[in-house]
């Protein structure tokens, strides 16, 4: 099983992407999309204080007909930021994100920020370690183990 600091760096970029509280829904979502990416964390100066989604704009702009220039992200982000540390492991963040019906989780190393893993993150590793362990089995049923 895998820890959160291996899928970290599996992954090519490290990059975690974050907009100010005062920003517009509007530029969280044209972020989102020139980035490729379904989460932002929320800051207030240096302080993390939200993460908004795909979801958050779905539920509380379009389905609540706010404007999103005009609306501020503080308005509709997720506060209560749930968080994910280094050495857990990746039945740690399924577990949650299944728990929580979440598809990101903020990584903190300490009190720094330091990566983001998504489910697709979490699925990809899943079917990296099974296809290791059916290349094991087979090599092992062909009387190639070691």
């Amino acid at each position: 099983m895998a820890t959160v600091a291996q899928v970290l760096n599996s992954k090519s970029d490290h990059t975690v992407f974050t907009i100010a509280d005062t920003a517009s829904v509007y530029e969280a979502i044209a972020m989102m999309a020139e980035k490729y990416i379904g989460a932002l964390i929320v800051t207030h100066g240096e302080e993390i204080v939200g993460i908004v989604t795909e979801r958050d704009y779905a539920r509380k702009v379009v389905l609540m007909d706010r404007v999103s220039r005009q609306t501020p992200v503080r308005e509709i982000m997720t506060a209560q930021v749930r968080f994910v540390r280094p050495d857990q492991t990746t039945d740690d963040c399924m577990a949650l994100m299944t728990e929580r019906r979440m598809r990101h989780l903020p990584v903190i190393d300490g009190e720094k920020l330091v990566g983001m893993i998504s489910i697709g993150d979490l699925v990809k590793n899943i079917i990296s370690e099974q296809q290791f362990t059916i290349h094991q089995l087979e090599g092992y049923i062909r009387g190639e183990h070691v």
